[in-house]
């Protein structure tokens, strides 16, 4: 066993967890486990990892939070397990020695733990079914390392050699989907998947949960009237706020002016005393991309602890380096948690909430609208045999007509609701990609990627377009894209972020609710939730979160949105320049 590398491996994660740090060894030294520490829950010594159980030797190392410890907690001692600490780790270990990997199915939070069984000799890794917590694996055969991040694996003699779909991946969605990476020699342990290891050998990933099984409950379920299933939702929104508040620490929220973080802070300042944190650009000052002053009417009105902070080109260039070395994997969002992360840990919170996964569970995404809208128009000229690859060949030779090459392949892409989706989420078409990299790589990680099957997988069952989409923003944009960006970019500064909307107790308690539009879904759920929130909130139209990034790559550019291919041309040099020289 390489000791000098695991410390490697360990201290690369320091932001991570700078409140401590730990070692293990088996005493036959084929086996170490090694972990930092965020200390959030029983944050005195009682909660150092790695942890060992002392009636049989097992050790866990866990990255997350289990928030319904305690009540597994009062369970184990009714059943005669006695308990020495209040960390939700030890509940963990516990579990594992009275249920094994039925446990998972008990919990509620988001996790990626391993677990060393000494009776068996077995190391058993589990990821929570959101894909909320990152778990990479590197196995080489001879060796298997694990990690938070891909670039602490890096710091390990793993195999760099460039993974074809992890590149084109990159390059199609603008985050690298799982189960790849940039790099042949590291996997991410698929989300809501379990694993073990023994004799040396590690078996396949085994799955336990995915959003796709909530949103099957979801179809089957009573279709009742209107006002029941909004009180219904509304109550397990809060249940979902409450259980994220649970921290020996402050917490905190991200608040803007939309509708998914002001129904969080209102059901958290219910709970307890609360800070909000707003971020603004000061390129957006006195545009609808401000959202600073609605977001201090909301905070005052909740009586919440209000921090506004304003960036700009110039912090950008000041944070330029540290934000691409935090990065793990390249990805085109991110830089707006990147900062409000920061502006949180400069108020000492190590714990915020944040909105993410509103949009895909409450339908408000124009995706919601325009895909099936598309899928249905297209799909007649979609079944004659050939028409959309001979209309895309034929277009792509006159490409200074088209606003944008996705046109080209409306009739090839858009008569199913997967196709349709990749048509409105991809940054690059397939057909795009050759260019952009090198063609047989490009080639190799295409069909690799199988990207139209996959996604037709990730809606399989559901005969609502509705549920379709949630379904696919759910296992696509929103876990590949928005809680990998919130792991990296709030990790980076110390800082947790939850997600109270990416919840799988609250996912099973949803319910679609019919004759509401994408529009008014959302807001009449806010009401339900929230209706002491300003009318401004609650009637103010969907804008989206814009980050200036085109500016600040381009100074003296036109005001705009933004310009996310160029970012991701930008990013994908500097990583490939990277694995280059690695």
């Amino acid at each position: 066993m390489n000791l000098d590398e695991l410390m490697r491996m360990r201290e690369r994660m320091r932001a991570r967890g700078p409140d401590g740090a730990g070692l293990w060894c088996s005493s036959d030294g084929r086996v170490a486990l090694a972990h930092r520490r965020l200390a959030i829950i029983a944050t005195d010594d009682s909660g150092a990892q790695p942890m060992r159980d002392e009636r049989n030797g097992n050790q866990i190392v866990f990255n997350g939070e289990i928030y319904n410890h305690a009540a597994l907690r009062e369970d184990l001692v009714r059943s005669g397990v006695a308990m020495r600490t209040a960390s939700d780790t030890e509940v963990l270990l516990k579990l594992w020695s009275r249920d094994g990997p039925a446990m998972l199915g008990r919990l509620r939070g988001m996790f990626a733990f391993a677990i060393w069984d000494a009776a068996s000799r077995a190391l058993f890794l589990a990821r929570d079914a959101f894909g909320v917590k990152p778990l990479y694996v590197a196995d080489d055969g001879a060796t298997l390392r694990f990690a938070s991040q891909v670039k602490s694996l890096l710091e390990a003699d793993v195999d760099r050699r460039p993974e074809p779909a992890g590149h084109a991946g990159f390059l199609l969605w603008g985050s690298v989907p799982d189960p790849w990476t940039l790099y042949k020699g590291i996997r991410a342990l698929p989300a809501g998947h379990w694993m073990q290891v023994r004799d040396g050998k590690a078996g396949g990933a085994v799955p336990f949960d995915s959003p796709l099984h909530g949103l099957l409950c979801a179809q089957e379920a009573r279709r009742d009237p209107l006002a029941e299933p909004l009180n219904d939702i509304a109550r397990a929104v809060d249940d979902s706020v409450a259980a994220h508040m649970v921290a020996d620490v402050p917490v905190g929220v991200f608040l803007s002016a939309g509708l998914d973080s002001t129904m969080i802070a209102a059901c958290a300042a219910r709970h307890r005393a609360l800070h909000t944190v707003t971020l603004g650009f000061d390129e957006y000052a006195g545009t609808r991309q401000d959202e600073a002053a609605l977001a201090a009417e909301v905070a005052s009105q909740l009586g919440a602890k209000h921090h506004l902070h304003r960036f700009n080109a110039s912090d950008f260039a000041k944070d330029r380096e540290a934000l691409m070395h935090a990065m793990d994997q390249p990805t085109v969002d991110g830089i707006n948690t990147w900062f409000v992360a920061k502006s949180a840990a400069a108020q000492g919170l190590k714990v915020a909430l944040s909105g993410i996964g509103g949009d895909e569970l409450f339908g408000s995404y124009p995706s919601f609208s325009q895909v099936p809208t598309l899928q249905r128009r297209i799909q007649p000229l979609a079944r004659v045999p050939h028409l959309g690859l001979g209309i895309r060949h034929a277009m792509s030779r006159m490409p200074g007509l088209l606003p944008s090459a996705k046109y080209a392949g409306l009739v090839e892409y858009g008569g199913s609701i997967g196709g349709a989706y990749l048509l409105r989420r991809a940054l690059f078409m397939p057909w795009e990609i050759p260019a952009l990299m090198d063609p047989e790589l490009a080639a190799q990680g295409l069909a690799e990627l199988d990207t139209l099957a996959r996604l037709q997988a990730s809606t399989r069952g559901l005969r609502s377009p509705r549920l379709a989409l949630s379904a696919l923003e759910m296992q696509w944009y929103m876990r590949h894209q928005l809680l990998r960006d919130a792991d990296w970019a709030g990790m980076a500064h110390s800082l947790e972020i939850r997600v109270p909307f990416v919840d799988g107790t609250l996912l099973r308690q949803w319910r679609e609710l019919p004759g509401l539009s994408a529009t008014r879904e959302k807001r009449a759920v806010a009401r339900a939730v929230a209706p002491q929130l300003p009318a401004p909130v609650l009637e103010r139209p969907k804008t989206g979160f814009a980050v200036p990034i085109h500016q600040w790559l381009h100074p003296g550019a036109a005001h705009t949105v933004g310009n996310h291919r160029g970012w991701a041309r930008f990013l994908y040099r500097s990583f490939t320049q990277e694995q280059a020289v690695a």
